[in-house]
């Protein structure tokens, strides 16, 4: 694994960066990442995605801290964690606490939170297919590539890596099959696969297996572990090659463009539509 980039010129590989340069782009340039190829399309567009880049949200967001929590148990790589002996942030010293515990880049838990990712965790080790999928391998590692196509580079944080498989972990309120599939297109997570996928074959000329293990965040912690299928597949290939191409172009003009600059003509939703007409329009 590569050292972090310390020079201006950046080559394809794996990097071991924290998380916090890899959010802050270790690309002179520029480099465009899934979440950014994601915000790029609908429902959001470039000006989106280039208004976020100059506005990094500052103050921590708890659900994220914790499933950062959550990876440095069952992963076994990531910040520490430091216990608030408190029942809540009410107060002023479990506030400060917190922020103390942040300023030294490790995450703070209440004793409640810190018993729920310890519990998921053990939850994960025990399951028989997700216990197995997160041993052997590497956690929170960073790929650099560029894009033969567009020739702009790309950049994806990988939760896991075992020899010719990728894993991805996600917290999640509800893991039934139903619910997993609604998440996948909801999120896009269809292209996220696709764009790991894509990175793992630009540096290491393979095409690796890819999984996604979902766990749920309350009692008594179900997992389901899944793989998109063929045809999602297909189209997270074809929309992150439309981010891409997207991006290239913004890159070359400067111009960020928002929703298209027209007066639209716009119809109800369908389910609306169809009520409204047979209840009011006969």
């Amino acid at each position: 694994m590569t050292a972090a980039p310390e020079v201006a010129e950046v080559v394809p590989g794996v990097y071991d960066i924290t998380a916090d340069d890899y959010h802050a782009d270790p690309v002179p340039g520029g480099s465009l990442s899934s979440t950014g190829a994601r915000k790029l399309l609908p429902p959001g567009c470039p000006a989106l995605y280039r208004y976020e880049q100059g506005h990094q949200q500052t103050a921590p967001k708890r659900h994220l801290e914790f499933g950062t929590a959550l990876h440095t148990l069952a992963l076994g790589d990531g910040p520490g964690l430091v216990r608030i002996d408190a029942d809540s942030y009410k107060t002023k010293a479990a506030q400060e606490a917190a922020e103390q515990a942040r300023a030294q880049g490790a995450i703070p838990l209440l004793p409640a939170e810190m018993q729920q990712a310890q519990d998921m965790a053990a939850a994960l080790i025990a399951h028989p297919q997700a216990g197995e999928l997160l041993t052997g391998g590497e956690a929170e590692q960073t790929y650099l590539w560029r894009d033969e196509e567009t020739g702009i580079w790309c950049r994806a944080r990988l939760d896991y890596v075992r020899p010719g498989e990728i894993v991805d972990l996600k917290t999640t309120t509800d893991v039934s099959l139903e619910a997993v599939i609604k998440s996948i297109h909801k999120w896009g997570y269809h292209q996220q696969r696709c764009w790991y996928v894509d990175g793992h074959r630009a540096i290491w000329g393979e095409e690796p297996e890819f999984r996604f293990v979902f766990i749920a965040k309350t009692p008594p912690y179900l997992i389901t572990v899944v793989e998109p299928d063929v045809t999602s597949c297909l189209i997270g290939e074809a929309r992150n090659r439309r981010a891409r191409h997207i991006y290239r172009e913004c890159q070359r003009t400067g111009n960020w463009p928002a929703y298209d600059q027209q007066i639209w003509t716009v119809p109800l939703p369908a389910y609306a539509e169809k009520n409204d007409l047979e209840e009011y329009v006969k």
